[in-house]
C-alpha cells in the first residue's frame, strides 16, 4: 500500500499535504462517530438506574449531537481535501499520458484501437480518482473504528465482548478464503476483458452502417460478440465460485444479536446487574453494525488497492515498448527544400523482415516525384518516414542536407505538409478545421485557399458558412470528396515547402476527382512534392516516377521512359487501361 501512495505522491506535484490532512480528518471523524453511541449508552444507563436526572440526560443528548455534528464536519472536510488531491492526481495522470503519447512516433497510432487508448486514459485515471477521493479516506475510518469498538466491547463487559468476537472471527475467516491468490488473477483477467470490450465496442459502433446495410446483427461482429461472451463467462464463473462463501459471510456477520442476547440472559441469570447488562447489550447491538460495515470496506480494500495499482501500471505501460522520438533542442535549419533518401532501410516493430531495403533517391526543390507499385510494396511507408511517423533503421532522410532526426519537431512540421488518404475533420466549426495548425491566418487567406481547393461553391451553400458545425448532433456531414478538399485547403493554408500526398483521390467520384486534381495542381505549384498514386493517369506529367516493389525501387524514370522499358510500370499501365475499359 505504501508503494501505491508513493506513486500517487509523484502525481501531486507539490501539493502532497492534501492527502495526509484528509486522512487525519477522516480518522478524527471515525473517533467522533463513536462518541454519540457512548453518550446514548449513558442515557440508557441513567434511565434504567431508577433515579433519573433529566439534566444529565439532556447534557448527554447535547454531547451526542455535538460529537455527531463534529464527525460530519470532519468527514466533509476530509472528503473535500481528498477530492482536491484526487482531481490533481487525475489531471496530472491524464496530462502525463498525453505528453507521452505526443512524444511517440506517429506510426504508433496506426496499430492502436482508439477505444483502447480512450479507456486506458479515461477509465484508469477515473479509477485512481475513486480510490483517492473515496476509498482511502474511508479506509482510515474503517480500520480505526473496529479497533476502538473492540476496545470498548471488552472494556464494558468482556463476556459480551467474547460473544461479539465469535461471529466476527468466523466472518473474517470466510473473507480470508475469498481473498486468495486467484483473486488477483481474476482481477487481471476482468480488467483485461473490460479493456477488450471497450475497444471492440468502439470498432463495432464505427461499423454499424455496414452491419445494417447487410442486415446483420451483433453476432456477425465476431470480435465484439466474443469479447462479450468471454466477459460473461469470466464473471459468471468467478461469482459462482464465491456464492457459498458470501452466503456464509452474510450469515455470520448478521448473527451478532443471536450470540449477544443469550449471553446477556446467562449473565443476568447468574447474578449479573440487570440494568448494566441490558444497557451494555443495547450498546453492543448499536455499535456492532459499525464492525459489519467496516469488514465489508476492508474486504473491498484488496480489490480497490489492486485496481488502483493496476490503473497506474496501465497508464504508465500505455507507451511502453515504443521508444519516444528524440528531437534536438538546437536544430540545424535547412537552407533548401530538396528531399533526399540515402540507403534507407526500415522494419516495423515486431516484424521479421525489412519493409524497405536500400532506398535511395533525390527530389530537387520544386520537383514532383510519384510513388507507384503493387499494394504492400512500401509506398506509404516511404512517405510516412519523411515526417518521422517512424525513424529509419538504416540510412538517412534529409531536407536541404539536414537529417530529419537533427531537426526540431516544430521545424520539421513547418517544412512538411501531409495529405492523408482518409481525410479527417474534427467535430468543430469548418473554419477551425481549416485553420488547424495555422491559427494566425487572416480571413483573406482562408477564402484564398478555399478558392484554390475548389471548396468555395459548397461552403457558400452551408447554413452558417465557415461557422457551420461539422459532425455531431447538430452539425452537418460532408461527402468524402468535400472532406478531402477541406483537408487540402488546410494543407494549402499551412504553405509548407514540402508536400506529401498519400493517394488523395483514392475514394473520390469522377466529379470530385476532377476538383481535387485542380486543388492538387495549386497545392504542388512551386513545392517539393512526393505523391502516392494508384490511378496512373494522374501522374503522367510528374517529373519522375519511382516504381516500388517488395521494399525496393524496381524501376524509375519519367512516364514515357518507363513505358519504353516494358517492365513492371508498363505492365501496370496496360492492366490499368484494361480495368478502365471494362464494363458490365
Amino acid at each position: 500500500m505504501m508503494d501505491i501512495l508513493k506513486r500517487f505522491k509523484d502525481y501531486m506535484q507539490g501539493r502532497t499535504s492534501l492527502l495526509p490532512i484528509s486522512l487525519i480528518l477522516s480518522a478524527l471523524s471515525g473517533v467522533l462517530s463513536l462518541l454519540p453511541y457512548f453518550f446514548i449508552w449513558l442515557i440508557i444507563r441513567t434511565l434504567l438506574s431508577g433515579s433519573v436526572e433529566y439534566t444529565h440526560v439532556m447534557r448527554y443528548a447535547l454531547w451526542a449531537l455535538a460529537t455527531a455534528v463534529g464527525s460530519l464536519v470532519c468527514y466533509f472536510a476530509s472528503g473535500m481535501l481528498s477530492h482536491l488531491a484526487a482531481f490533481r492526481v487525475e489531471v496530472n495522470m491524464r496530462r502525463r499520458a498525453m505528453h507521452s503519447l505526443l512524444a511517440l512516433p506517429l506510426g504508433f497510432f496506426d496499430g492502436q484501437s482508439g477505444g483502447r487508448i480512450r479507456k486506458v486514459i479515461d477509465e484508469n485515471a477515473s479509477e485512481t480518482h475513486t480510490f483517492i477521493a473515496h476509498i482511502l479516506p474511508d479506509l482510515v475510518g474503517s480500520i480505526l473504528a473496529p479497533v476502538l469498538v473492540f476496545i470498548l466491547i471488552f472494556v464494558f463487559d468482556w463476556r459480551l465482548g467474547l460473544a461479539c468476537l465469535i461471529p466476527i472471527l468466523l466472518a473474517f475467516l470466510t473473507i480470508a478464503t475469498m481473498m486468495k491468490a486467484e483473486t488477483n488473477t481474476f482481477q487481471k483477467q476482468y480488467l483485461a476483458a473490460l479493456e477488450v470490450i471497450s475497444g471492440e465496442a468502439v470498432e463495432y459502433v464505427r461499423g454499424i452502417p455496414v452491419v445494417k446495410v447487410f442486415q446483420q446483427t451483433v453476432y456477425s461482429f465476431k470480435r465484439f460478440y466474443n469479447s462479450i461472451i468471454n466477459y460473461r463467462d469470466l464473471v459468471t464463473q468467478y461469482t459462482k465460485s464465491l456464492r457459498v462463501r458470501m452466503q456464509l459471510y452474510q450469515t455470520f456477520i448478521h448473527a451478532l444479536p443471536f450470540f449477544l442476547v443469550p449471553t446477556a440472559m446467562l449473565i443476568i441469570h447468574h447474578g449479573g446487574d440487570y440494568g448494566g447488562t441490558i444497557s451494555d447489550t443495547l450498546l453492543y447491538i448499536l455499535i456492532t453494525p459499525i464492525l459489519t460495515g467496516s469488514v465489508m470496506k476492508i474486504m473491498n480494500l484488496q480489490y480497490s488497492l489492486y485496481n488502483a495499482g493496476q490503473a497506474i501500471d496501465r497508464m504508465e505501460s500505455l507507451t511502453q515498448g515504443t521508444e519516444p522520438l528524440s528531437y534536438p533542442k538546437v536544430t540545424s535549419l535547412p537552407k533548401q527544400h530538396d528531399l533526399r533518401f540515402e540507403h534507407v532501410s526500415f522494419r516495423y516493430p515486431g516484424a521479421s523482415e525489412d519493409t524497405l531495403r536500400d532506398i535511395s533517391f533525390h527530389i530537387p526543390e520544386g520537383k514532383t516525384f510519384a510513388l507507384v507499385g503493387p499494394s504492400g510494396g512500401g509506398k506509404t511507408t516511404i512517405a510516412r518516414l519523411v515526417p518521422r511517423f517512424w525513424d529509419v533503421a538504416g540510412g538517412t532522410i534529409s531536407i536541404g542536407g539536414v537529417d530529419v532526426r537533427d531537426m526540431a519537431k516544430t521545424e520539421l512540421m513547418r517544412e512538411v505538409s501531409f495529405a492523408f488518404q482518409d481525410a479527417r475533420l474534427f467535430k468543430t466549426t469548418l473554419r477551425d478545421n481549416i485553420v488547424y495548425g495555422s491559427t494566425h491566418a487572416t480571413e483573406e487567406d482562408i477564402h484564398r485557399v478555399l478558392r484554390l481547393a475548389q471548396c468555395q461553391s459548397f461552403v457558400e451553400q452551408l447554413p452558417k458558412g465557415l461557422q457551420t458545425q461539422i459532425g455531431g448532433k447538430d452539425g452537418v456531414y460532408l461527402s468524402g470528396g468535400e472532406q478531402q478538399r477541406i483537408a487540402l485547403a488546410r494543407v494549402l493554408l499551412k504553405d509548407a515547402p514540402i508536400v506529401i500526398l498519400d493517394e488523395a483521390t483514392a475514394f473520390a467520384d469522377p466529379e470530385n476527382e476532377a476538383l481535387i486534381q485542380q486543388a492538387l495542381v495549386e497545392l504542388m505549384r512551386g513545392k517539393t512534392a512526393l505523391m502516392i498514386a494508384h490511378r496512373l493517369t494522374t501522374i503522367q506529367h510528374v517529373d519522375h516516377i519511382l516504381v516500388i516493389d517488395k521494399g525496393c525501387i524496381a524501376e524509375q524514370g519519367t512516364h514515357d521512359e518507363l513505358l519504353a522499358q516494358g517492365g513492371l510500370y508498363a505492365h501496370m499501365w496496360a492492366e490499368y487501361h484494361k480495368a478502365v475499359a471494362w464494363n458490365i
